[in-house]
């Protein structure tokens, strides 16, 4: 991977975008390692330059069209996905050469056509958190810095596409910005909160599938924690569904969501990329487990991992303690792997959810 020296070389603006960094929250010290980060993360704010940088594209066609139809995109969001529009994706043999640029020399221009042809992955990863009412492009901006940082954590020799990989650090940042920042989910700052909010729905469909009907009571009881606070997530959760044939804007000349992403990638890279993840993680456990005394051990592995994971009373009759000492021997063995998992595998607070 290029040296801080050689990502020096890269910090200079793009310019033919008007992408940059500082909008929807205070960055966070040491965040955008990279200089290229710098560069491609929205600003809504920039209305009349994204404008202006669409018409001095020297796309001739496009212009045309635009004044033929009178339909120019009115709102920073609709100006934002036509102008990622101009950038395709790339094919597989330009991805590598690119990466090996990139990772060889630290080519500034690799990593900006890295990033400007995979822009539309954080716009199809954010689209899906319309539901907690989160302002779009402050969702997309997160997502663009999660791109960056796949740039530079890239595997080429893993023979993934880039975009299955990138798919993961998008969906990283932007569920982290949604935990830290966003008021919909202000609630989701203990251990029990954030379990809801990542697995609440994946829990009502693997009920459903199962054929139970998926009430708070038993949400409650499979995720371990209390039912009001199903019911409270549950809401917020289910409010503020954006559809992706809603229109962008109200007078509805802009188009649809829909009309601007790209097509789904195949899923077999994508299941390429999140099998890589697991078995690095599931490496890190299994040499985590080989650290703790046969009680714990037994713990992690019946209560904490396992599908039919043990009760507190059950693990309190099979080593004679009770429910709370049960709950503390719990409580220590999460502690303990997470500090291990954060010296073991960098970027484990972005990766762990």
């Amino acid at each position: 991977m290029p040296s801080s020296k050689q990502d020096e070389n890269i910090s200079g603006r793009h310019p033919s975008t008007s992408l940059r960094a500082g909008a929807g929250r205070p960055l966070q010290e040491n965040e955008h390692s990279s200089p290229i980060e710098a560069e491609f993360v929205v600003e809504p704010e920039d209305k009349e330059e994204v404008s202006e940088n669409v018409a001095e594209s020297g796309d001739d066609s496009q212009a045309e069209q635009a004044e033929s139809t009178a339909l120019a995109p009115t709102t920073a969001l609709g100006r934002y996905l036509v102008e990622i529009r101009r950038y395709p994706f790339l094919s597989k043999e330009e991805e590598l050469q690119l990466f090996h640029e990139y990772q060889v020399t630290g080519s500034r221009d690799a990593a900006v056509k890295l990033v400007l042809s995979n822009l539309r992955v954080s716009v199809a990863i954010a689209s899906e958190y319309g539901h907690t009412g989160a302002d779009q492009m402050d969702l997309i901006q997160e997502g663009n810095v999660g791109l960056m940082q796949a740039i530079k954590k890239f595997d080429v020799s893993r023979n993934v596409r880039f975009y299955a990989y990138a798919a993961w650090w998008v969906r990283a940042y932007i569920l982290r910005y949604l935990l830290q920042s966003h008021r919909l989910v202000k609630i989701g700052t203990t251990q029990e909160q954030r379990k809801l909010f990542y697995n609440l729905k994946k829990e009502k469909s693997k009920l459903e599938r199962e054929g139970f009907v998926p009430d708070a009571k038993l949400l409650a009881d499979r995720l371990q924690v209390r039912e009001r606070d199903v019911l409270e997530m549950d809401q917020r959760l289910g409010s503020w569904e954006l559809s992706l044939d809603q229109p962008i804007s109200k007078d509805r000349e802009e188009g649809t969501f829909l009309d601007f992403l790209p097509a789904p990638p195949p899923r077999v890279d994508a299941t390429i990329a999140k099998k890589e993840l697991m078995l690095l993680f599931r490496k890190k456990l299994g040499k985590f487990s080989k650290t703790l005394d046969e009680r714990d051990e037994d713990i992690l592995r019946n209560r904490l991992l396992s599908e039919t994971p043990l009760t507190l009373e059950e693990i309190g009759r099979k080593y004679s303690i009770t429910k709370e000492r049960s709950r503390q021997l719990e409580a220590r063995i999460i502690k303990r792997l997470r500090e291990f998992m954060k010296a073991e595998l960098q970027d484990f607070d972005v990766l762990r959810n």
